[in-house]
């Protein structure tokens, strides 16, 4: 019979290496922060201090890095920053983490986010020169060149403990419900608003403040045609008009938003006559060719008054599933259909033919659901729970974790462009095949060499990831 055990005869495990950085994806990470100009934006936020004293935007972005490569708290951010002590020198102490955490007031938050936009606009500046240019998004069979698409939604942060500022959420569950911005073209965070568990779904100031903050985030060079959207959290009048007031001369601002159906919004579907509803499209510009569905401009039908002038609704139709059966109105069940109904400004968008048909604005407000995708993504790089017991740290750290999900997302649109197995891999693939590489440091001439094992498949992808970083200019 085969000795199916023998692999380890003559082995021995030993703590005596030298040489070995692991998670060695980190030096990507920080050269990515170095030549967006993040960290030089960031020196200039935290103060100068003296002999022995950790430079506060270093210990900032590392803290950024040390959440991508998987770190859920403050020790395990200072665990794995030792992996690196080799190539990046001492690390910061986890209680030299926590005091910077603590301290960030809402002042400093404001000159961070600050610091972010100045190295985004560095970054967009980049992406527009790629050979395939910036990455503008494709809609049901339309290219949407120029339009930067920002998806707002909201989420739980369940609470194992009691934090400050934790609470019943309207899940049944403990926790907190922050509010947060992506840009759907590069799949960044633009801003995230840390928020009690028993926030509102539809509060619009804090829609508002939200939506201001990301929007600050956009440089001005790409900030000329703005597509929002939301799902019906965002129906509420002071949203829709604030969105409505972001349009002026040089900037265009489109909305879709979900919509709440009332008996009024019910009397005027009936009132649609059956030629009116026509097939919905796929995400590839398709029809759905069978009794799957349907779209209907529903504008002219419906009479609520105190909305904006011009505003369109769009009712869609589709076979309730099981799940739905429960929840069925008496003119669903009449009909057998199961509606929904969203508002947008959208006449069209400027240089996009055909987006003024009700089939594609139904598809574009349905391909908002990729922002499930972003959510998902960010509690996989520190947002599954806030670390700390105290408010402003878990401010704090959700803020270092919006950091970490843009090095991601930079040095993949950057570095890993043309990589089809990396461009859209999500975080636990990429530390995997990426940043959990282990190297050798060694020197020669007076020259470090992290040195990767040649036989790792993605060692190809680290070192052209590394090159085409270096490549880039330094900003200073």
């Amino acid at each position: 019979m085969r000795n199916t055990t023998a692999w380890d005869h003559g082995l021995r495990v030993g703590a005596d290496g030298k040489g070995i950085v692991g998670h060695s994806g980190a030096v990507l990470l920080r050269r990515m922060a170095d030549r967006g100009g993040l960290v030089t934006a960031l020196t200039r936020v935290f103060p100068a201090g003296g002999s022995g004293w950790r430079d506060r935007a270093v210990v900032f972005v590392h803290l950024a890095i040390s959440i991508v490569l998987g770190a859920r708290s403050v020790l395990e951010a200072e665990q794995l920053a030792l992996h690196q002590a080799r190539v990046f020198g001492p690390s910061a102490s986890d209680s030299t983490i926590r005091r910077l955490l603590a301290g960030l007031d809402d002042n400093t938050l404001a000159a961070l986010s600050r610091a972010r936009a100045t190295a985004r606009r560095t970054v967009w500046t980049w992406l527009a020169l790629r050979p395939q240019g910036f990455p503008w998004l494709t809609v049901a069979g339309k290219h949407l060149k120029r339009w930067v698409i920002v998806d707002i939604d909201a989420t739980i942060i369940t609470a194992a403990s009691k934090k400050e500022g934790a609470s019943p959420t309207f899940k049944r569950t403990f926790g907190f419900h922050p509010l947060a911005a992506w840009c759907a073209n590069t799949q960044e965070c633009l801003a995230m608003l840390l928020r009690t568990g028993s926030a509102g779904s539809n509060t619009a100031t804090d829609h508002i403040t939200v939506l201001d903050q990301a929007l600050a985030q956009i440089p001005g060079s790409s900030s000329a045609k703005i597509l929002i959207r939301l799902d019906g959290a965002g129906a509420t009048h002071d949203l829709h008009e604030h969105m409505e007031k972001l349009t002026t001369t040089r900037r265009r601002v489109r909305f879709t938003t979900g919509w709440t159906i009332t008996p009024v919004d019910e009397a005027a579907i009936a009132e649609l006559p059956e030629h009116a509803w026509e097939y919905s499209l796929k995400q590839d510009g398709d029809l759905h060719d069978d009794d799957h569905s349907g779209v209907a401009e529903l504008t002219g039908l419906n009479r609520r008054e105190g909305w904006l002038k011009g505003m369109r609704l769009i009712v869609r139709r589709v076979r309730p599933s099981g799940r739905h059966t429960e929840n069925l109105t008496s003119l669903e069940k009449k009909t057998g259909w199961k509606y929904s109904i969203i508002a947008t400004n959208i006449t069209k968008l400027w240089g996009v033919a055909g987006s003024h048909q009700a089939q594609w604005i139904d598809a574009l407000h349905r391909h908002h659901a990729v922002v499930e995708d972003r959510v998902r993504t960010n509690k996989a790089m520190g947002l599954h729970n806030l670390p700390a017991k105290s408010w402003t740290a878990n401010r704090s750290w959700m803020l270092a974790a919006n950091v970490a999900a843009d090095l991601d997302a930079w040095l993949r649109l950057l570095a890993l462009h043309d990589q089809d197995d990396l461009a859209d891999a999500e975080p636990q693939t990429m530390r995997m095949r990426i940043y959990h590489q282990a190297g050798r440091l060694a020197r020669h001439a007076r020259v470090r060499h992290l040195r990767l094992d040649a036989s790792w498949p993605w060692a190809t992808p680290f070192t052209l990831a590394w090159n085409r970083l270096t490549s880039l200019p330094q900003t200073t």
